[in-house]
């Protein structure tokens, strides 16, 4: 004991004195830790339910609230360390000298946290738009600090860096408040051109969901290898575009015929059969979907969507186009298919 003592330069009394004190810090600080990081995530909620109060923008709630709950959690580790003992003054010029060091190595992170900053103050979307960014497409989810987040139609969830998006292109679907839908049909050659563009206005004028200002579109866009192609635009509202463009294309595949028209194709053929039983691993809610998609130069593609879990989802997209393929020649459907002709002669 008298060797310690000796070694401390201090009498058994006064280390424990010294230990109590320690311990008695150290207790402290850890407390402030534990109740300023509480005292921060509830700051943080409450300043981001007073914002959703003053309907703040939705992107702009979640980056604030964000940055409110990280502002006090850098005060309470400051004022944690205080409590052990530490010169503050010396602290904060280590701290700024390792804050140097760390933004240096971090770089890319503080451009994400200033590509946030910039894309709440253009604001070139907000949460819930369809947009494109650096190459992929879903809906806005949350504007973080470093990251916003997408999700797709399918569900899945897209994570892109704030500088990335800031300084790449951005296309937003749903900011404005019309879009115009695009189609191309195309008919065979001696078909009347004046009888396709007649029943193409009569289909749109029927349809009351596209627009009559700006007005549609119907011209003679190109004299193909195998079909005269006849472009169609119209305006529609932004939630109405999905359906109007499925409806037309369903309307020409079913009405042309009888107007004396036909869809030129390449023919081929291949066979596959209609689903008869019900699979029950697709959801019922959302609600598939089952639309005509295309009237393409060889075949007409059906788009299909169903929502399954996670588990499921190969099973189900294997079994389906294998039933597909073992199914649809019963009921009277081909599926086409280019065909050749190779003649190989004997080697003599």
């Amino acid at each position: 004991m008298e060797k310690i003592e000796e070694m401390l330069g201090m009498k058994a009394g006064e280390l424990t004195g010294v230990l109590v004190d320690v311990a008695i810090r150290l207790a402290i600080a850890f407390t402030v830790l534990v109740i300023g990081f509480w005292v921060a995530k509830k700051l943080s909620s409450i300043v981001s339910k007073l914002l959703e109060k003053k309907k703040v923008d939705k992107s702009l709630t979640g980056f604030l609230s964000s940055i409110a709950g990280m502002g006090i959690k850098m005060l309470v580790v400051v004022t944690a360390i205080s409590q052990m003992g530490v010169e503050m003054t010396s602290f904060i010029a280590i701290l700024g000298a390792a804050g140097f060091a760390v933004g240096m190595a971090f770089s890319g992170t503080l451009s994400n946290f200033a590509g946030g900053v910039m894309i709440l103050f253009f604001k070139p979307f907000k949460i819930g738009d369809y947009v494109n960014m650096q190459g992929e497409e879903g809906v806005v989810k949350e504007v973080l600090i470093f990251n916003t987040i997408l999700t797709t139609v399918d569900n899945k969830i897209i994570i892109l860096a704030n500088s990335a998006v800031a300084n790449g292109t951005i296309i937003n679907y749903t900011k404005a408040e019309n879009r115009r839908v695009d189609w191309s049909f195309g008919i065979a050659y001696g078909d009347d051109l004046k009888v396709a563009k007649e029943l193409l206005l009569s289909f749109i004028s029927e349809d009351s969901r596209i627009l009559k200002d700006p007005a549609p579109f119907i011209g003679l866009a190109e004299l193909g290898d195998s079909s005269v192609n006849i472009t169609t635009r119209g305006w529609v509202n932004q939630e109405d575009y999905w359906g109007v463009f499925y409806d037309m294309n369903e309307r020409v595949y079913n009405e042309f015929e009888a107007a004396g028209l036909s869809i030129p194709f390449p023919q081929m053929d291949v066979h596959v059969k209609k689903q008869t039983v019900e699979d029950s691993r697709i959801l019922k809610d959302p609600a598939p979907f089952i639309g005509l998609a295309e009237l393409g130069d060889s075949s007409v593609n059906i788009t299909t969507r169903g929502w399954v879990n996670q588990e499921d989802y190969w099973g189900v997209f294997y079994d389906m186009n294998e039933r597909v393929y073992n199914e649809f020649e019963a009921a009277g459907l081909s599926i086409p298919f280019p065909q050749m002709d190779v003649h190989v002669k004997k080697q003599t």
